[in-house]
């Protein structure tokens, strides 16, 4: 129910003692501190840019088709693009995302929730 570190002073373990006693957690004030700092970093991490938004319209649109399963012919001719075209974009957001090969690829647009699982 609570956490001291060895150095706690007498009176803050008897306090600790007094607030645990009573149902209450307690965190000794460096160990909130740390709490506190990991979790203001994990909440900047959640709201920071999805690795999606480096893309473009199009390249989200290449990338749905290609995690599909769709050959860079098949997309050619749902886009009305050329197949040359459509690898040059699998290439660029490949690029953008760090991503080089198509296994990679399925599994982050797993993660990103682009796929089901099913």
């Amino acid at each position: 129910m609570g956490y001291l570190l060895k150095e706690s002073a007498g009176k803050e373990v008897v306090d600790a003692i007094r607030i645990v006693y009573s149902g209450k957690r307690y965190f000794s004030k460096v160990i909130m501190d740390l709490l506190v700092e990991d979790y203001l970093q994990e909440k900047d991490i959640a709201t920071a840019q999805s690795p999606l938004d480096s893309l473009s319209t199009r390249e989200r649109e290449i990338l749905q088709l290609v995690v599909e399963g769709k050959s860079s012919m098949e997309i050619a001719e749902k886009l009305f693009l050329s197949p040359k075209t459509v690898d040059t974009y699998r290439s660029r957001l490949m690029q953008k995302l760090e991503i080089y090969d198509l296994p990679g690829l399925v599994k982050f647009a797993l993660k990103q929730g682009l796929i089901p699982l099913d």
